[in-house]
């Protein structure tokens, strides 16, 4: 499979998923420049986690007009797969991908630790070959992560099963203790309801090479590929 990860201003995790993708998965990748209007026949584009355009106004919203978010919003309405994480996820919802929106974190501050992660569908390319079980050990590094939608979007992402992970404890627990940033109904990632757009705010690229002594993010991307190469 070929990777595309596009680099923003402000950009500061492009090279750790490429880093993931090329020398532990040992996939082909090619850097999309933000300026850019040609995807370079990637089969799947991953937006990265760092402070696009400084995150001025909003967190994403000036990376959503960039010339290569026209590609990656074409790219995803025919079908082709798109990937967000953190300030990835941000862009994504800003541009219309995903639904919802991405508020301050309920305590106003950065935050910076690890968090637990548990698989709330099989029904995900990122999500179907992860045990549902498992409370994965994954980072997470943002100030505006608290996910939030209306009531509506709310049930409608449940009823259609596109919640994707939701923030539980070290037991695979999911309570509001396990919550670290206020977000609704303890939500870390959501798809679209056609299955091929995702976000998550935690960084899984950051939990994938033995060096950092947990790998529980390599899990995401062993899905991703086991699912799309079947």
């Amino acid at each position: 499979m070929k990777f595309g990860v596009v680099t923003f201003p402000g950009s500061n995790c492009d090279e750790d998923l490429i880093h993931v993708l090329e020398k532990i998965m040992g996939q082909q990748v090619v850097r999309l420049w933000h300026k850019e209007h040609n995807l370079q026949g990637a089969d799947f584009i991953l937006l990265p986690g760092g402070f696009s355009y400084g995150d001025y106004l909003r967190s994403g919203a000036i990376a959503r007009f960039s010339p290569i978010m026209q590609e990656v919003i074409q790219f995803a309405g025919k079908g082709g797969k798109v990937m967000g994480i953190c300030n990835g996820f941000q862009i994504l919802t800003e541009a219309g991908l995903l639904p919802g929106a991405l508020l301050h974190n309920n305590n106003r501050k950065f935050i910076c630790r690890n968090t637990y992660l548990k698989v709330q569908t099989q029904n995900s390319l990122v999500t179907a070959g992860i045990d549902p079980q498992a409370a994965l050990k994954i980072p997470i590094a943002h100030g505006e992560g608290n996910y939030f939608a209306d009531a509506d979007v709310l049930k409608a992402l449940n009823d259609n099963d596109q919640v994707l992970f939701r923030y539980c404890d070290e037991s695979g627990n999911i309570t509001p203790d396990a919550n670290p940033n206020g977000s609704l109904e303890n939500i870390a990632g959501v798809c679209s309801k056609e299955r091929n757009v995702f976000g998550m705010m935690p960084h899984p690229e950051r939990a994938a090479d033995s060096l950092l002594s947990n790998q529980d993010g390599l899990a995401i991307f062993e899905s991703i590929l086991s699912i799309a190469n079947a």
